[in-house]
């Protein structure tokens, strides 16, 4: 029996919700805590972007990977607008994810 994968598109900011990351994985876990950590690429360590505002699902890694390059080419304001309707506060999605962080 085959399993099932759940495929993420998401967004992370930083501490004032200034930088915005778009990106996709198939462990949501994993890319968050290398994010928190520091160990999620050039552009996070950079800016830092440590808190998940926004995440959802996708049965299709094909269908994730479009989303994240439609969710990319989208103005700041559009991106605030979905993270709004979903995250009006901006809590951080992952804040009780992790005990050691």
């Amino acid at each position: 029996m085959w399993e099932e994968r759940v495929y993420y598109t998401y967004i992370m900011t930083n501490k004032g919700n200034t930088t915005l990351y778009t990106g996709v994985t198939n462990d949501i876990g994993r890319r968050t805590y290398e994010h928190k950590t520091g160990k999620g690429g050039v552009f996070s360590s950079k800016y830092k972007t440590t808190k998940l505002v926004y995440y959802e699902e996708n049965k299709y890694i094909l269908n994730a990977i479009d989303r994240e390059k439609e969710i990319k080419g989208w103005t700041r304001k559009k991106k605030e607008k979905l993270i709004n309707e979903n995250n009006p506060l901006w809590e951080d999605l992952a804040k009780d994810w992790f005990d050691e962080i």
